[in-house]
């Protein structure tokens, strides 16, 4: 049985490989670091694979592994990377993208002025696609907890939106 959801989770892993860059990125503004913390996070997964207990929750698990091995890699790297215009040359052109999903430069800067819960939060419902439960799991949260994050970042979203166009 085990050996089975090796397989599988390969098979997940090799599928959403784009996704799994895209995340990093947003958390790490980095690609050298995005594509490390994907690649570790892959490491990670393989090794651990037997600790995964039902497959249907390997995308929360998967995810989960992700998001803490972005949120390592900022400890361990102890700053933020600035942002700048050189910085997403490499996001805009296509190559880690999914066709249909290419955010603007905008839409970043202004997430990241969000703390860090709540912009997780809005990337993986919005941009990720999980279920508030899913974000909850991965994020090993409550699902109010996620819910007041994401509504009440939402509403922070729309008040720096607002500002920045008056």
């Amino acid at each position: 049985m085990a050996g089975k959801y090796y397989d599988q989770i390969v098979e997940y892993i090799l599928g959403n490989q784009e996704k799994f860059y895209r995340l990093a990125y947003s958390y790490i503004k980095n690609p050298d670091g995005a594509m490390d913390a994907v690649q570790n996070a892959i490491c990670r997964a393989l090794e651990k694979y037997r600790t995964l207990r039902d497959i249907k929750a390997v995308k929360t698990w998967f995810y989960r592994i992700l998001v803490n091995e972005c949120l390592m890699y900022l400890r361990k790297h102890d700053k933020e990377i600035p942002v700048d215009s050189d910085s997403w040359e490499g996001w805009n052109s296509g190559i880690y993208i999914e066709s249909a999903f290419e955010p603007g430069e905008e839409i970043w800067k202004k997430l990241d002025l969000l703390n860090q819960e709540v912009r997780t939060v809005i990337i993986l419902y919005y941009f990720e696609e999980l279920t508030l439960k899913e974000i909850a799991q991965v994020t090993q949260t409550n699902l109010n907890t996620v819910k007041s994050r994401l509504y009440g970042g939402l509403r922070k979203l729309k008040g720096i939106i607002k500002e920045d166009s008056d």
